[in-house]
């Protein structure tokens, strides 16, 4: 059985996945409206895995015994000056949601929920991954602009990522 302050953290973060899921899509929309359809899809792909992520989190308190609890999703951001602030911005959430990751597992070492800090482990690669892939957009979109052929390329780039949830454990 999960401990109650562990339930009450981790609903929050499903809460915050949800957010994340929501926050990607509003910006998939910004880019779709200036015409990267790459980036857009990229970030489709972000909504497709924050979904995931809260999922992965939902079935984890089932299994441990625990109650998940909805709460409301923030309205996110919707307007953007240009596809690097989106990526700035990104990586600014990315970095948030490391810490609330870290403030979890360091809750679970607190509580002794050895099995939550363990299930924990995935969600810190994961964020290693996030915040390495937004840096290299960001540096791909610093040496190229935001115009001419060198974002044509990047956009396209970004428009061939496709969703893949990872495969179960073992």
């Amino acid at each position: 059985m999960i401990s109650k302050r562990l339930e009450d953290a981790i609903n929050a973060q499903i809460n915050a996945e949800m957010y994340s899921a929501y926050l990607y899509l509003s910006m998939a929309q910004y880019f779709e409206s200036v015409g990267l359809k790459g980036f857009a899809n990229w970030m489709t792909v972000q909504f497709q895995e924050e979904q995931f992520h809260a999922f992965k989190f939902i079935d984890y308190i089932n299994e441990r015994g625990g109650r998940v609890i909805l709460k409301p999703i923030e309205q996110p951001k919707t307007e953007w000056n240009s596809p690097l602030e989106v990526m700035e911005d990104t990586l600014k959430h990315e970095e948030k949601v490391t810490s609330l990751i870290n403030n979890l597992i360091n809750l679970s070492m607190d509580e002794k929920d050895h099995m939550t800090t363990n299930f924990l482990q995935w969600y810190i690669a994961e964020q290693v991954e996030e915040e390495s892939n937004d840096k290299e957009i960001i540096d791909k979109i610093k040496l190229v602009g935001d115009r001419g052929n060198g974002m044509f390329m990047l956009d396209k780039e970004l428009g061939a990522r496709v969703f893949t949830p990872p495969a179960k454990e073992a």
